[in-house]
């Protein structure tokens, strides 16, 4: 594995993400790109002369080796798509970036990951229910990812310190630099009890096209999106928006029809882009974080003679205990996409039910 060749790949304009993993796809390391010719090269879907071109220049090789040199000075971790460290629910996202610069002590594929979102122009309102949720949420092994901007962003950040639960600020800017500043001194903080992540290069800054992109990996790298407070327009409502193409939950907590920075999550929730929660204790009961118990191992059943080899992993994961969606499907090794349609199967044969959450069990009721 090689480091320098892993960052070269992200640094060659125009490459992108989607054509960096088929690059990925055909040669199976980033190494392997940078040895491929250019008639292999430009047989790759996506890749033309000019991009096969500065693959095979050395530029980008020259930058990534002054970015290492930062990164091994600053103990940054490189979290490359092929890792196992990478964060495996924003893996499943198609947009997924190639590569993440990570510094921290969390855990990126933590059982329970809660993104918090929200309005710039925090009321106190707004920063009251921050508190509530974080105070909740303390019991049930939850990490807390947001973007460290200004009102909710930081809100979320600063009650998840207060309550002892690790949280992840998520930057539109590289690991060499804080935006904005004044939010230095609670980063540092966040890197003892959680941690700071970033697709950015370093010497990247805080450019108003990267937010919208940072809010991908808010949404894709966590099970819930909570949207606390948001006006008609701004990256809270996006997040959501990319969280629901994600085919992840969302939900918003209701303000006043008159409230500037309430009317994008009741938005959300009028148009079911979002699920309501009046109280922090209705997203643990959505979630099925309090109710869902383990099967027991008298009530285990033989599994059905007809199922086909995808059933029959479904069910066999289930045996053992109820999973959310993007859990067993990375347990049994199904697409999403096809992931779904064997489970409504399971459901119509009456061998397995769906909860709160997206979470499935199996049907113990004769």
């Amino acid at each position: 594995m090689s480091l320098i060749h892993q960052i070269a790949l992200t640094l060659i304009r125009n490459v992108g993400h989607i054509n960096a993993k088929r690059l990925l796809d055909r040669y199976g390391s980033a190494e392997a790109v940078f040895s491929a010719d250019k008639q292999s090269l430009l047989q790759i879907p996506g890749v033309g002369e000019v991009i096969a071109s500065q693959i095979l220049s050395t530029n980008a090789l020259a930058l990534a080796a002054e970015q290492l040199r930062f990164i091994e000075k600053h103990k940054i971790e490189l979290l490359f798509y092929t890792s196992d460290r990478y964060p495996r629910r924003l893996k499943e996202c198609y947009d997924a970036p190639v590569l993440l610069y990570y510094k921290g002590n969390a855990d990126l594929n933590h059982p329970r990951i809660v993104s918090v979102v929200g309005t710039r122009n925090a009321s106190k309102y707004g920063q009251a229910l921050c508190r509530q949720l974080a105070e909740t949420l303390q019991p049930y092994n939850v990490l807390i990812v947001s973007g460290l901007a200004y009102g909710i962003d930081v809100a979320a950040h600063r009650e998840s310190l207060a309550f002892n639960i690790p949280t992840v600020g998520v930057l539109g800017h590289g690991l060499d630099r804080m935006y904005p500043s004044v939010h230095k001194q609670i980063a540092n903080q966040m890197l003892k009890n959680g941690g700071l992540l970033t697709e950015f290069p370093l010497q990247t800054n805080p450019d108003k096209e990267n937010f919208p992109k940072r809010n991908r990996i808010i949404a894709g790298m966590a099970d819930v999106t909570v949207v606390v407070e948001a006006a008609m327009k701004g990256g809270a409502l996006i997040t959501a928006e990319i969280a629901n193409s994600y085919d992840r939950d969302v939900f918003a907590f209701p303000g006043k029809v008159s409230d500037e920075y309430s009317k994008g999550c009741n938005f959300l929730i009028k148009t079911n882009r979002a699920g309501l929660i009046s109280d922090p204790r209705d997203l643990v009961y959505y979630m099925g974080w309090d109710d869902v118990l383990p099967v027991s191992p008298a009530r285990q059943t033989e599994l059905p003679l007809n199922l086909s080899k995808e059933e029959s992993k479904i069910m066999t994961l289930l045996v053992q205990a109820p999973l959310r969606i993007d859990e067993l499907g990375i347990r049994a090794e199904i697409q999403q996409s096809k992931l779904a349609i064997h489970l409504l199967n399971l459901e119509l044969k009456g061998s397995i039910i769906s909860l709160p959450g997206k979470i499935y069990q199996l049907n113990m009721i004769p």
